[in-house]
């Protein structure tokens, strides 16, 4: 078949006679990016077109020969691929080069072979002008007296000889050497792939027009692959809905599938035929995977396969790619062939992944295999719940949340929990539930051992903290106390690639600090959390975090603190709430706070409106109390600072922890001296002033003035960054941000980050 497709543009009428090649198919699609490409590389001494089967190589090659301006006159020679008997290519290469104009002597026939090569550079060298030689199905073995030949007159025929080859695998022709000296053009599978464009061109050859939409899905499906277009769209000529069958193409299609096995698969000696179906399993492959998978023999045959074989591509590290057409082909093979091994080579490809740290492919091919149990006990010994619940930015494979078995092993507790989870992330809390309590009666068989009974454990208090956490903080208190003895027992180096697990827990906690009145507990676990979320990639988390964190402050009486953190959680890229959280009421608190002290009752009123429509739904006793203060105060401002009551009676009437009142009592104090100054000025002095966020004495400024990279430093500080994170951004070394980071301590006269930050907050220095 044919290897591309489309009309081509016009001819070049300055540019030199096609001597020998083929003429241009009147079905080519124009490929302009390409030619400019080919073009500039015949400038050149070699030029490769390397492509798997279809790929477009010729079309390619036809195209830039008859609408480009060629250096010299083309003698186009096509090969027998492997076949190639050197009696028969020089002949055919001194042919075409008489063909196209090119004066070669008799004499030059007439020799042997190394000698024949060494008279025809002598002749080519003689003529001093450039000769360009397209060979077409190039594919000589490594070391072969063609091969050497070719390298010979390469290497004696700089400046003359323009060499471009079309060959399904790196020819051996000292490419290598030619990268190192910017001597070779290379155009590859990815290179030669069509764009959406070339594939709407194609498309409309066959009358057929579709959305872009389905022409970039189409193309993405058959990885631009031109032959694979080309059979598509002859099939969509026959279909009344090319939309639809758009959909549900793919490798397995008949015309697919008999087109590569004919062409690439039957071809394949029986160790290399072995290997390619054992490993089309993966998506991505190595050496020593492929061993794993395929035995030592067929592994040794993974070499030449790489070389070989351009529908294998590279994508770093020694892993390779299989196009993803031709993967469908053999795994349909594999499942008609071998139907019994299809589910082991999953197993021992996850067991393989699994112990090479690569857990979402490892649990892939487990789901692939139907193992549950298995993948259950891997993601919870691996400590990657998480992963599952969404608390983290790395994700396990979709296909998890989508095969939940009707009725998961109930021998082992890890399954249970991995149901649990599963069930939670779809918003079944009742199943969630269910499964909670499973695995729960199945960890009483664990106790004599004892490291997969605190995983088990963790995990188990993990999905509770995260089911609990927005519908009973109490209960989700419990969770964490229980995470934190689990997390107690377990190394802390792999509790240290998890950071979500301990960013849950300390929010979870610092939360409860917070409603118990521990104010500098509750700081400290939030600001710890808010760092652990950050490094987990959790946005909820953070966002929370900062919420409550904003929420301390208001308490504390530091308004501007609480004004500026409760603008960060609202702004992106932090997430915006798409069902109803405490942590909404929470905020609205603060605001509220805040507008007090901008002297904007009206306002506060309309956040604790708020506020107490979200407490109706998810009722919380501190933040009740919390709104019930505010309100009181927000009455007092209104009435000038002199309330029927008097404020004190409304603070002690609060049933808010002691230690929570007499950091609020201050604040209020404060608050209602400025309303009453207010109703003893003007209203022209009232509408010039200026309403400020602080209620206290500003402090003083620092005595030695911040550099330029300290402020630098701490405003990424502001950010709750780590010193990794900073010297990363400005480029610094981590002493050296260290360094940093004292002085503005000394400068600010704090020993704390946390410190640090609010410090510069009151001094407007951020």
């Amino acid at each position: 078949m044919a290897e591309c497709a489309g009309p081509a543009r016009d001819p070049d009428p300055d540019r030199a006679s096609v001597g020998t090649a083929p003429s241009l198919p009147t079905w080519l699609v124009p490929r302009p990016r390409l030619t400019d490409r080919l073009a500039r590389g015949v400038l050149g001494p070699l030029t490769v077109i390397v492509g798997p089967v279809g790929a477009g190589k010729t079309a390619l090659a036809l195209e830039w020969a008859h609408t480009r301006r060629l250096p010299g006159p083309l003698a186009w020679v096509t090969c027998d691929g492997r076949a190639e008997q050197s009696c028969v290519f020089w002949p055919r290469v001194i042919g075409a080069l008489r063909e196209a104009g090119v004066d070669v002597p008799e004499s030059v026939t007439s020799e042997a072979e190394p000698l024949l090569v060494a008279a025809l550079a002598a002749d080519l060298h003689q003529r001093g002008e450039p000769v360009v030689l397209v060979l077409d199905d190039f594919q000589p073995a490594p070391g072969s007296a063609i091969a050497d030949g070719v390298s010979s007159l390469l290497r004696h025929l700089p400046g003359v000889l323009r060499l471009v080859v079309l060959a399904r695998r790196d020819p051996p022709l000292h490419l290598r050497r030619g990268r190192l000296t910017s001597e070779v053009t290379e155009l590859r599978t990815g290179d030669l792939a069509f764009d959406d464009r070339e594939t709407a061109a194609l498309l409309a050859q066959h009358g057929i027009d579709v959305p872009k939409q389905t022409v970039s899905t189409l193309r993405r499906r058959t990885d631009g692959w031109a032959a694979g277009l080309r059979l598509a769209a002859m099939s969509m000529e026959k279909r009344c809905d090319p939309e639809r069958f758009v959909t549900q193409f793919a490798g397995d299609d008949e015309a697919i599938a008999s087109y590569l096995v004919e062409e690439v698969l039957d071809l394949q000696p029986d160790g290399m035929r072995r290997l390619l179906l054992t490993t089309s399993v993966l998506d991505q492959v190595n050496a020593e995977l492929a061993v794993e998978l395929s035995g030592e023999d067929a592994g040794l045959h993974f070499a030449a396969l790489v070389r070989e074989n351009s529908f294998l591509q590279p994508v770093g590290q020694g892993w390779y790619r299989c196009h993803q057409m031709f993967a469908d082909v053999l795994r349909m093979c594999l499942r008609h062939e071998k139907p019994g091994l299809v589910a082991p080579l999953h197993r021992r490809a996850a067991a393989w992944l699994g112990e090479h740290g690569l857990l979402a492919d490892a649990v892939r091919h487990l789901l692939a295999a139907g193992d549950w149990d298995q993948a259950g006990r891997l993601i919870v010994d691996r400590l990657a719940i998480g992963q599952v619940l969404g608390l983290t930015k790395l994700r396990l494979p979709s296909e998890l949340t989508r095969r939940l078995p009707e009725q998961p092993p109930t021998e082992n507790p890890e399954p249970a929990l991995l149901a649990a989870a599963v069930a939670l992330a779809h918003d079944d809390d009742q199943g969630c539930c269910r499964y909670l309590d499973l695995a729960e009666r199945l960890l009483a068989d664990l106790t004599a051992q004892e490291d997969r009974a605190v995983r088990c454990r963790l995990a188990h208090a993990v999905i509770r903290m995260d089911l609990l956490r927005s519908r009973s903080p109490q209960e989700a208190g419990a969770a964490a106390a229980d995470a934190e003895s689990a997390l107690a027992r377990l190394p802390h180096a792999a509790l240290a690639q998890h950071p979500e697990i301990l960013a849950l827990t300390l929010a979870i906690r610092g939360g409860g600090e917070l409603r118990t009145g521990s104010l500098k507990a509750a700081e400290a676990s939030l600001t710890g959390g808010l760092k652990a979320a950050g490094a987990a990639g959790n946005g909820a988390l953070r966002r929370d975090c900062l919420i409550e964190l904003a929420l301390l402050d208001a308490l504390r009486g530091r308004f501007r603190a609480a004004d500026e953190l409760a603008a960060q959680a609202t702004q992106p890229p932090l997430p915006a709430w798409t069902v109803a959280e405490r942590s909404q009421a929470s905020l609205r608190l603060v605001r509220a706070w805040v507008e007090l002290v901008r002297a904007e009752p009206c306002r506060a009123r309309h956040e604790l409106a708020g506020a107490k429509a979200v407490l109706g739904a998810l009722p919380d006793v501190f933040l009740s109390e919390v709104g019930s203060l505010v309100a009181g105060l927000a009455k007092a401002v209104e009435q000038g600072g002199s309330a029927p009551a008097p404020i004190a009676d409304v603070v002690a009437a609060s049933r808010l922890p002691r230690s929570v009142l007499r950091a609020m009592g201050p604040a209020c104090v404060s608050l209602l001296d400025s309303a009453r100054h207010r109703i003893a000025v003007t209203p022209v002095q009232q509408r010039t002033a200026r309403p400020t966020l602080t209620l206290m004495s500003a402090p003083a400024a620092p005595t030695e003035r911040l550099s330029a990279r300290e402020r630098d430093v701490l405003n990424r500080l502001a950010q709750m960054m780590t010193t990794e994170e900073i010297a990363e951004e400005l480029y610094l070394s981590v002493n050296t941000v260290k360094t940093h980071l004292k002085s503005v301590y000394r400068k600010l006269s704090v020993t704390r980050r946390s410190a640090a930050v609010r410090r510069a907050r009151e001094l407007q220095l951020l």
